[in-house]
């Protein structure tokens, strides 16, 4: 895995991504936060961390729990200049995410709820074949706003 003294180089121009590939742990998640800010600052985007940060943290607790993955894969993209795509790719694709809900007094079952809330719009990509998925991509995007 990536150290954090490692400089994360995300280009400026096209279609930039990062990824790497994680324990599938909710351990992962500060690791991830810091690598999501360190990419976001490269892009000079950081006006959207504290969404991305909520965003990763929660999409790795849902890995971590509905899967039985030991990696998974973190994606960070740009679709465009002013729009990120925060991912993580596991490999149980018969796992489909399903927003929830939870009771008052509930302590889980908000994730996919508050991703909901933070992002612009989020969902899932399945990989391989229709007939043969072998994987899948849970994702949000944010947008950055028009006084920006």
């Amino acid at each position: 895995m990536t150290s954090l003294n490692t400089p994360v180089h995300a280009a400026r121009v096209g279609r930039p991504a990062y990824s790497q590939t994680i324990p599938c742990q909710p351990s992962t998640a500060e690791t991830c936060r810091k690598l999501v800010q360190r990419v976001l600052g490269a892009w000079c985007l950081n006006e959207l961390a504290d969404g991305a940060v909520l965003i990763v943290t929660e999409l790795i607790a849902n890995a971590s729990k509905h899967t039985s993955c030991h990696d998974i894969r973190l994606t960070v993209g740009r679709p465009s200049a002013s729009r990120i795509r925060v991912g993580v790719v596991d490999w149980e694709p018969e796992r489909l995410p399903a927003a929830g809900h939870a009771d008052h007094g509930d302590e889980s079952g908000r994730g996919l709820l508050l991703i909901d809330a933070v992002s612009d719009c989020w969902g899932y990509d399945l990989y391989g074949s229709d007939r043969c998925p072998w994987g899948k991509e849970v994702w949000a995007e944010l947008q950055l706003t028009s006084d920006g």
